[in-house]
């Protein structure tokens, strides 16, 4: 069962897997709520810091990738700018996890300007946010089922 645990951890870790999947997926798999929404929110989190504080070097990185293969802004980032103009941070960060991706969204964030502090506290509301709905949102559709 600890294995199931590491892997509810590891999961939300992973960019695109992250809580909006790995969460639902736990509790149907019988884990206890609490534990697989404290452990899918701790590991979407962390992996948002090494984005952070790596942030220009991954601009460089990708900012060269895109000029080499001579492409444009993709769709995800496209999106992100969309919200950014729209909604700020604060958007970006509440509609991140269910449209570009936490990651993505932190990226997309700190390449338009925003603070690392700030970019911190809008993504741990967020996530926070999520893991409540993916996780009270499985519980009661799960009850409507059984």
């Amino acid at each position: 069962m600890l294995f199931e645990y590491a892997l509810v951890f590891i999961g939300a870790a992973i960019p695109w897997l992250e809580i909006a999947l790995v969460i639902p997926l736990g509790i149907i798999r019988g884990l206890s709520p609490f534990w697989v929404m404290v452990l899918a929110f701790i590991g979407n989190l962390i992996t948002i810091f090494p984005v952070i504080i790596g942030f220009d070097k991954a601009k460089i990185w990708y900012e060269k990738r895109r000029v080499k293969k001579g492409k444009s802004m993709a769709d995800r980032t496209k999106r992100g700018r969309k919200i950014w103009n729209k909604y700020g941070l604060p958007g970006l960060a509440m509609l991140g996890p269910i449209v570009t991706g936490t990651h993505l969204a932190v990226f997309i964030g700190m390449s338009l300007g925003a603070q690392k502090q700030w970019v911190v506290l809008w993504m741990t509301i967020s996530i926070g946010i999520w893991t409540l709905i993916f996780g009270i949102g499985t519980i009661f559709g799960l009850d409507i089922f059984l």
